[in-house]
């Protein structure tokens, strides 16, 4: 619904009572700050009671102010300019510790990701990582990191495994055109999305290869193409997008993949090693 969320509440103005019209109005207005206040709070500004915006919620068709709250957030997040963003994130975090309250933000965003988290789907995914033909990583501006990342540490073991550069649509296409239906595509996309990593997986689902997606929520525009959805909680920390939660379901992934191909990961450790003790790779400290 969240897509299509302030359309929705244009569409329904006619049949809103006055005092829920008020609450329509201001969250059409200002629906990057509504979508951080709470039911009361939202209520005092416009004029009416809490139970009013309660209300407001289920005739939308919501079981409560929560969870349209976090439909308007996960909107919102997806169309907030940059400037905007730094405006909103401002007034949540307010003074002080900044870097205690970014952290212990970051913490939380981990413990929510665990207790939602698929675990079917987790397996899966790395059950089709140890079997594909071909893996390839894709990721967009700021999750292009987390692509790089994933490539660095599964290439240690596996030479089937292809980051996709992205600097254009059609270098992309480029590089992606030999998917197969034996091959994985591991694409990742938190907001704003891009509309390149849309076209991938929405290419890749086409030709019939397995799309595992790391996104934020079951309403992201790649979701809908994934055969494992794997959700990473991330909220905006000023003008940027925190991504500890889905840098750690990386973690666990390339954890989990080696566990299932340990003797293949520790033939080629074995190798690595003796390549950067040869080509002196490492700096070591002196005996």
């Amino acid at each position: 619904m969240q897509s299509n969320l302030l359309m929705t509440i244009k569409g329904r103005m006619p049949t809103f009572s006055k005092g829920q019209k008020l609450i329509a109005n201001y969250i059409i207005e200002h629906y990057e700050k509504a979508a951080y206040m709470t039911a009361s709070k939202l209520g005092s500004l416009v004029g009416v009671s809490e139970s009013t915006v309660v209300r407001f919620a289920n005739e939308l068709g919501f079981e409560g102010y929560p969870e349209f709250q976090r439909s308007l957030q996960e909107f919102i997040r997806s169309m907030l300019t940059s400037v905007q963003r730094i405006e909103v994130t401002n007034d949540l975090i307010g003074d002080g510790d900044m870097l205690e309250k970014v952290l212990l933000s970051d913490a939380e965003k981990i413990r929510h990701t665990l207790e939602n988290i698929d675990r079917k789907s987790f397996a899966e995914a790395v059950k089709k990582l140890t079997t594909a033909k071909n893996i390839y990583i894709i990721g967009v501006r700021s999750s292009s990191a987390l692509a790089v990342f994933l490539n660095f540490n599964l290439r240690m073991a596996f030479s089937n495994v292809h980051l996709v550069q992205t600097t254009s649509r059609s270098e992309m296409f480029e590089q992606i055109m030999h998917l197969k239906n034996d091959d994985v595509m591991f694409a990742i996309s938190f907001p704003r999305y891009s509309k390149r990593i849309i076209n991938a997986v929405e290419y890749a689902k086409e030709v019939g290869a397995d799309v595992i997606a790391l996104t934020d929520s079951k309403s992201s525009p790649i979701a809908a193409y994934a055969d494992q959805l794997l959700c990473a909680e991330s909220d905006m920390v000023s003008y940027v997008d925190s991504l500890v939660a889905p840098l750690s379901i990386i973690n666990a992934i390339i954890v989990a993949v080696a566990r299932e191909r340990q003797e293949l990961f520790s033939e080629q450790l074995k190798k690595l090693e003796t390549i950067w003790e040869e080509y002196d790779v490492y700096k070591k400290d002196d005996i």
